[in-house]
This record gives C-alpha cells, sequence and structure tokens, in this order.
C-alpha cells in the first residue's frame, strides 16, 4: 500500500491499532481477555440492573 501523504499513513496506522489489533489482543490487566470481550460484559451487566 502507497500513502500520498503522511498524515494519511498515520492515520491508517491508527484505525489498524485501534480498530483492529487493540480489539483482538489479548490483555494480561483484564485477565487474557479482549477489550472488546470485557467491553461487551461491561455493557450486558450495565444494561441488565
Amino acid at each position: 500500500m502507497v500513502f500520498v501523504t503522511c498524515t494519511k499513513a498515520r492515520r491508517a496506522v491508527v484505525q489498524y491499532i485501534e480498530g483492529f489489533y487493540n480489539q483482538r489482543k489479548l490483555h494480561s490487566a483484564i485477565g487474557y481477555r479482549t477489550p472488546l470481550e470485557v467491553h461487551t460484559e461491561y455493557l450486558s451487566r450495565h444494561q441488565a440492573a
């Protein structure tokens, strides 16, 4: 992939990190679960209350 500007390249990297990598990476601080799993659990607990 070729980027026309550094800004467009930076945006693509941030989108990858925030939208794909961080959503699937297991984190030790949250019990080796993905942020998406933790967020979904949080929402289900707080919507039921």
